[in-house]
């Protein structure tokens, strides 16, 4: 089997190459092998590799910079969407695609469900949406994955920021409103081959019922606020030192924090339907939490 992956060197590309290695012929492609802004290069791409399973990665995800850059956004994250679409169908091949929380409008009051109604509130959002849509009209074999909160040890991410202020500031606010799960790239790399396998193992028939949307986050859900809480928390039980105690870190509403693009104040999305179809147990989002904070550790990142 080939596989070819898109978005390499980004947080969940990177990951992608470790967990679905076991599984086939693994080409894995940055952004100066595979542009998506450049839809006749994406295209010779795809040809040339000829892969039975294509795995997007890539993305435009600067959810700020999108509200000023919608042509761009739009380039990336609907129009190459389409394009890998019509190719995977050309070629017969399954196309896994990651989306996000952001395509609802957080106005919901509890978890959102696959089936539940999109209604972005910014730009990044509704250039996801857009993709996740040309997938499905044109119909080629697939899995969306939506996704929340995406973090890993490789690059900047959340984590990294709060512990960098808390050392160097002598207050910290962060937003109290918004609540989701953090899910970290190693968690959606690793669903992600485990349900690739569950497929290519199923008859014909089956795979095909197996095709869909999914949610893909950890369990649990948490604000912003109290998630910087908890990596300041694991911070000071480790002898790490902080200016801005964990306790300490004030609460904020999102209109006290203003961004040019709106969040979701609601980012939960149920996983049960992943977790049936494919017999598996989403793991508490405060593991991976602690993982990473232990692999920082271990690199003696705050020496």
């Amino acid at each position: 089997m080939r596989i070819l992956i898109l978005g390499a060197n980004g947080q969940v590309g990177w990951a992608l190459q470790r967990s679905l290695a076991p599984l086939g012929a693994l080409k894995a492609c940055d952004r100066r092998e595979a542009n998506l802004e450049d839809l006749d290069g994406l295209r010779k791409v795809v040809s040339r590799h000829s892969p039975d399973v294509i795995v997007n990665a890539a993305a435009y995800t600067a959810v700020d910079k999108a509200e000023s850059e919608p042509e761009k956004a739009k380039l990336v994250n609907a129009e190459a969407v389409a394009c890998l679409a019509e190719e995977a169908k050309r070629a017969n091949a399954l196309l896994i695609h990651y989306s996000t929380d952001y395509i609802f409008d957080g106005m919901k009051s509890s978890p959102y469900i696959e089936s539940d109604r999109p209604n972005p509130i910014n730009v990044y959002g509704y250039t996801k949406w857009q993709g996740e849509e040309a997938i499905r009209q044109i119909a080629c074999k697939h899995m969306i994955f939506r996704t929340s909160w995406v973090y890993a040890l490789r690059g900047d991410n959340f984590i990294k920021t709060m512990l960098r202020l808390a050392a160097s500031r002598d207050d910290l606010s962060v937003v109290a409103d918004q609540i989701g799960a953090p899910t970290h790239a190693d968690l959606i790399a690793d669903v992600t081959a485990l349900t690739l396998q569950y497929v290519l193992c199923a008859k014909e028939a089956e795979q095909y019922k197996l095709q869909g949307t999914y949610h893909l986050i950890a369990a649990g859900e948490t604000s912003w606020n109290d998630y910087a809480r908890f990596v300041l928390e694991l911070a000071e039980q480790n002898g790490v030192s902080l200016r801005v105690k964990s306790r300490d870190v004030q609460r904020i509403p999102s209109e006290d924090y203003p961004v040019p693009a709106k969040r979701p104040k609601n980012s939960r999305l149920r996983h049960d339907k992943l977790e049936c179809t494919f017999n598996l147990k989403m793991p508490d989002w405060r593991h991976h939490v602690h993982r990473m904070m232990t692999e920082l550790l271990d690199q003696g990142e705050f020496e």
